[in-house]
This record gives C-alpha cells, sequence and structure tokens, in this order.
C-alpha cells in the first residue's frame, strides 16, 4: 500500500492534501483543521482570519502588474463526511484518514478519503503559499460545516468579500465548468413512542441490508442505487402481511447527503416461524440483485436468529412507521428538460433509527426548482403526519441559477481550450453547492464552480484521479494568470 502522497504531482497541492487527510475533521468538528489553515496562512505573512460561522478568510494581494485584474475569491469547505465500512475500526475524531495511492487513484483504507473538498482546500493553500504565480488581488474562503446543512455559507457575513469572481473548487468532474446547482430542503421526522415490553413466546431474528454502493445523494442519486432502508422495510412489510412480525428497534443509513449503504432491524416472530422469515430474506435477495443487476452487484442480505430484546417500538407505531416508509418518494423525481440527463428533482430517505422511545429519519430534497422541492417537501410532510409523526421541514437553500453571459465563463473556456485544445463541458449539477447561498449574500458576484475528478464521495470507496488534480490546478493558475480587467 503506496502512502507517499508527497511523490505526486502538483507536490504544493499533494503536501497540503496529506496534511489535511491526516488531521480529523468530520463536520462539526473541524477545529483543528481551521487552526492548521489559519497557521499556514499566517505564517506566509498574510492577512487572515475567522468569522462568527467559523469560516476562514485570507487575503493575497496581486502580483505587480495585475492590480488591475478582477479579485478572485477562491472557496472551498473544511469538513468532510465520515463514513466508514461496518468492518473498519476508526473513530473520526481522533484518527487520521488512511489515505494511499491505489493505480491512478488515491484512495483511503476503509473510509471516505476527505477529498470532498480536501483537494479544493489544498488548491488553494498552494495558491496561496507560492509566490511565483501570477495573480490579480485574491481572497479565500474556507467555509465550514458544509456537509450537513451549509452553516458556514449561511452565516456568512455581508460585506466581507471583495472580490467580483468567485471559483468554488468543490465540483467533481475535470473538464467540467458548473454555472447552476440545485436547491435543498430538510425533512425531519420523528414516531415518538412509549416502548411495549415483547410479548411472552416470540423469538427475534436481525435482518440486515449491506454492501451497497450508497454515494452523494446529490451526485449518484441518478444511477438509481439502492437504498437500503427502502429495501429493507419493503421486506419487513409484506413479510407482516404473511405472519404477525413485530419491530423491535431499526439502525438504517448514515448522514442525510449519502444514499444509505446498510441498514438492520430487529424483528419479532413465532418460533416456528423463524427459519421460514429467514428462507424468505435469503429469496428475497434474489430479488433484489435481480432487480439491481448491473448497478449493485455486491449486495447482501443477511437474516439470523438474535437474542430477544426486553422491548420493542410500540406495535401500532410499527406499523404505522413501516408503510410510510414504504411509501415515502424515493431517488430521482423528475429530469430536467432543459439540460438533458440532468436530475432535477430528488428526495433520498437517507435515515431511519430507533432510540428506545422514538424513531427518527431524515429526507434530503433536491431541486433546480424551487416550486417543485417545496411541492416534493409538503408531500412528506402530508405523508407521515398522517401516519402519526411528527415533520419539520427546515435547511431550505434556493439553487444557483445559470448566467451564460457570464465573463468568468467565457474567459474560463478560453483557458481550457489555450491548454488542453478542446472546450470544457459547461453545465449544473444536482448537488448544492455554497454559491447558491453566497450568491445570495453577493449578488453580484460572477461564479463558477470546478475541480478535478472524484468518484463515489461520501462513502467508503471516495478516490480521487491522480491526472486530475494536475490539469485542474494547472486550470486553476492558468484561470488566475487570465482574469478579466476591470
Amino acid at each position: 500500500m503506496d502512502k507517499n502522497l508527497l511523490a505526486l504531482k502538483p507536490e504544493r497541492v499533494w503536501k497540503h492534501f496529506a496534511r489535511i487527510a491526516g488531521i480529523p475533521h468530520p463536520s462539526h468538528h473541524e477545529e483543528k483543521i481551521r487552526a492548521y489553515v489559519m497557521e499556514t496562512v499566517k505564517a506566509l505573512g498574510l492577512e487572515c482570519r475567522e468569522d462568527a460561522a467559523h469560516n476562514i478568510y485570507a487575503r493575497k494581494p496581486a502580483t505587480k502588474g495585475m492590480e488591475d485584474r478582477k479579485g478572485v475569491i477562491l472557496q472551498a469547505h473544511l469538513d468532510m463526511v465520515p463514513q466508514k465500512n461496518n468492518d473498519k475500526e476508526f473513530d473520526f475524531l481522533t484518527d487520521p484518514i488512511e489515505a494511499y495511492i491505489d493505480g491512478e487513484w488515491v484512495t483511503a483504507n476503509g473510509t471516505t478519503l476527505g477529498a470532498d473538498n480536501g483537494i479544493g482546500a489544498a488548491a488553494i493553500l498552494a495558491v496561496l503559499e507560492d509566490d511565483s504565480l501570477v495573480h490579480g488581488p485574491i481572497e479565500a474562503l474556507f467555509t465550514a460545516t458544509e456537509e450537513v446543512g451549509m452553516d458556514g455559507a449561511f452565516g456568512l457575513e455581508g460585506g466581507m468579500l471583495q472580490g467580483d469572481i468567485l471559483l468554488n473548487l468543490d465540483s467533481e468532474t475535470e473538464g467540467e465548468l458548473y454555472v447552476g446547482c440545485a436547491g435543498g430542503l430538510d425533512a425531519n421526522i420523528s414516531f415518538a413512542y412509549k416502548a411495549e415490553a415483547v410479548p411472552a413466546g416470540m423469538a427475534a431474528v436481525k435482518l440486515t441490508v449491506k454492501g451497497l454502493k450508497g454515494g452523494h445523494s446529490g451526485i449518484q442519486i441518478g444511477t438509481q442505487r439502492g437504498n437500503a432502508n427502502k429495501l429493507l422495510f419493503r421486506f419487513i412489510n409484506a413479510a407482516a402481511e404473511r405472519r404477525e412480525l413485530l419491530l423491535a428497534s431499526v439502525d438504517g443509513g448514515g448522514l442525510r447527503n449519502a444514499i444509505p449503504r446498510e441498514a438492520e432491524a430487529v424483528v419479532l416472530v413465532a418460533p416456528e416461524g423463524v427459519a421460514a422469515l429467514i428462507d424468505e430474506f435469503k429469496a428475497y435477495e434474489e430479488v433484489v440483485k435481480a432487480e439491481l443487476a448491473g448497478i449493485e452487484d455486491s449486495i447482501l442480505l443477511l437474516a439470523e436468529k438474535c437474542p430477544l430484546p426486553a422491548e420493542m417500538i410500540a406495535r401500532e407505531v410499527g406499523t404505522k412507521l413501516t408503510k410510510a416508509v414504504v411509501a415515502c418518494p424515493d431517488g430521482v423525481q423528475r429530469m430536467s428538460v432543459a439540460m438533458p440527463g440532468l436530475v432535477q428533482t430528488s428526495t433520498n430517505l437517507a435515515r431511519v433509527v430507533s432510540d428506545g422511545s422514538s424513531v427518527k429519519l431524515q429526507c434530503l430534497m433536491r431541486s433546480s426548482v424551487n416550486t417543485e422541492k417545496e411541492a416534493l417537501g409538503a408531500a412528506l410532510k402530508a405523508l407521515f403526519e398522517l401516519a402519526g409523526a411528527e415533520v419539520e421541514l427546515s435547511g431550505a437553500y434556493n439553487g444557483w441559477n445559470p448566467n451564460m453571459s457570464s465573463p468568468i465563463l467565457h474567459a474560463m473556456i478560453e483557458s481550457y481550450k489555450e491548454l488542453y485544445g478542446k472546450e470544457p463541458a459547461v453545465t449544473a449539477i444536482h448537488a448544492g453547492l455554497e454559491c447558491g447561498i453566497i450568491g445570495s449574500k453577493y449578488p453580484k458576484l460572477d461564479m463558477i464552480s470546478f475541480g478535478p475528478t472524484l468518484c463515489y464521495p461520501h462513502s467508503p470507496d471516495e478516490k480521487v484521479e491522480i491526472a486530475s488534480v494536475g490539469k485542474f490546478y494547472d486550470f486553476l493558475i492558468y484561470t488566475l494568470k487570465n482574469t478579466p480587467k476591470k
């Protein structure tokens, strides 16, 4: 396993990324990574400060002769998604990411890599550090807690940014320039209950769905990957129609913006029905494999008898929860007509977990059409309220509308052609980018998002293509050199 990232080019970018990977920085635990950025920037003698929302702001003056260029804001977020395989012993609060070179890629050993958005942050630090570069006035904005609600962008102070152009370094396909993104809306759902004693004469079976690919709910949602929560409750609902089946506990999915890879539930059945239930779950595995053939080839469904718990989810709540999850919309809801191939509206049933007194669910809805996003939120709210749950819709943010006459867009298209002999693709992304929120606070900003090629962000399969990091950084440097005049 080759862990020598410092041997990769461009050296400055990989040096900073290696250091970032070595510093624990999951969402809401970014103190150490902020300290690293502040120390690095201050050591360069540059202006640097942290705002009340824990965003870090830095400024680097223009090089001689470039003072008349438009000011550029380089922006990336500092937190990462903490996801690991079940069999991986790892603490995201204390352990460094075990990044290594795997052929043409850099990936991590059983966890998310944090290239989303560690590569973007590393590129900014490399630009700030390199005094050989030619550029106009540069500002750096490292935002906080993007992955779980874009807290830093929402808390960004007005009047702090002085630049004319925002380059967001958080996109995930080299050679593509993003000029728009979807907005988002969270649904936080809660079924309260008083735990009931397990009826006498019952046996317990643990049902586990695992081996799914998961991924970013704003990027991989269009690939039709399986949702572990939906697959698990689909079976529970069908099995409950054939016998008495009670739900004792459930723990499915992880983060709100990650497609659920794993889910498990403990169910209660009569002892004489255990063998049949296990056989049915195994047969269901073949059904799911056939449905998801070519998409989820490593799916695994396990059913095994387990110790009988003392309590269970209240019977009525378990029934209503099961039917509501089965009915809950999930995945792509509508494709874009304006941009063929782009998802317009989607929802991700990200989390279903019981804690002994409630079952909490999380859904993240996305749409480039605000009214569609709101209608989908209203539909989810109506569905779960009918089932007896409390529903809170929160964290709404608007999308970023494309500006095809953008001066920096046309400058970057020409720069890419000069560097690589072809035009970059110009598109929008279904994932939420901070551009929409920052643009609402600074409406005159001319914005573009771009980055290297990442695969499977928000999952332990996350990886970044080494060659694309070089192309991305060279393009960034060339863009700074050719920024339009004021």
